[in-house]
């Protein structure tokens, strides 16, 4: 298993964040079944958890 995928579950979520993180779960689980294992994979996964972060982030977020 991919380490980094630990990172995009997401079924232990409420399901309000369920919602936000499961597409990204499922793009990230796409690119390690379809894409070469190599740095520029390595890239994509992480930047893509960066931008899951940031819409659970937006989400969850108090206006101020």
């Amino acid at each position: 298993m991919e380490h980094i995928l630990q990172f995009f579950a997401w079924a232990h979520l409420p399901p309000h964040l369920q919602a936000v993180s499961k597409p990204f779960g499922d793009l990230a689980q796409q690119i390690v079944d379809t894409l070469p294992r190599n740095p520029e994979r390595t890239v994509a996964l992480r930047k893509l958890l960066e931008a899951k972060d940031a819409a659970v982030r937006a989400l969850v977020a108090k206006e101020v």
